[in-house]
């Protein structure tokens, strides 16, 4: 029988506290675990929720068609999904064409991840344990959680000198920093940047704001479910619970 599995490429950040698995070539998807091992255990789920949340038809992979390129993280804390790593393709010049699909993705996480946050029906509740993680208290409420992905619009669009002006809608603050953007006769350059140490292009950030909102849309998304009835919760990232 044909084998018909195709080379799934993934970039491992890991530290002696974990790893955080990226799939390079699908924008966002990511999994994370205390071994490697750990971590690839959950590519299967993620692989076919992300496709399912793009629309788009996955195909078929095994675990004998992997290509993993490890990138040891230092002092970042990869099990709170802190993450620097710039993808050897980020750093090529982006098309029309990818830039439309890319930006269409970023912008449907952020629509995606409102109407998740919409849909919890007591946002000032505390859904899970307070503590500590990198970038300080990690958000608790549903309320939280959306000002802290909120947050991040003007912050990733700083890295490749954008200054957001607007940002009070996770949605509107994300497409009005594109647009400021496209008004930039270099913008699809992909220019490479360095921002307090990390490398940054514009690929690379495009992917990030789609990571970043599924990171915290999960966590949304599960804690939500265990504290509501699980039917009032939409679901439009098709996680698993």
């Amino acid at each position: 029988m044909k084998d018909n599995s195709f080379l799934l490429r993934l970039a491992d950040e890991f530290t002696d506290r974990g790893h955080l698995l990226h799939m390079v070539d699908f924008p966002g998807a990511y999994t994370r675990g205390e071994s490697r091992q750990a971590a690839l255990g959950k590519l299967p789920d993620e692989y076919l929720g992300w496709h399912a949340w793009a629309g788009l038809q996955p195909l078929p992979f095994s675990f004998g068609v992997l290509q993993i390129t490890g990138h040891d993280a230092g002092s970042l804390a990869v099990e709170d999904a802190d993450s620097e790593i710039l993808f050897e393709p980020e750093r090529s010049i982006l098309t029309r064409p990818d830039y439309d699909r890319l930006k269409s993705l970023a912008l449907k996480s952020a629509a995606d991840f409102m109407a998740l946050y919409a849909s919890i029906p007591d946002r000032m509740l505390p859904l899970k344990r307070k503590r500590r993680t990198f970038y300080g208290d990690l958000p608790v409420t549903a309320s939280d959680m959306y000002l802290h992905v909120l947050s991040v619009n003007p912050f990733y669009f700083s890295r490749i000198g954008i200054q957001l002006n607007e940002n009070d809608d996770l949605y509107r603050g994300r497409q009005s920093g594109f647009e400021m953007l496209e008004k930039q006769r270099d913008s699809l350059e992909n220019s490479l940047y360095l921002a307090d140490g990390e490398a940054w292009t514009l690929r690379k950030v495009l992917r990030r704001f789609i990571w970043h909102d599924r990171i915290h849309a999960r966590a949304l998304y599960r804690s939500a479910a265990r504290n509501f009835p699980a039917s009032e919760i939409v679901n439009p990232f098709h996680f698993s619970i």
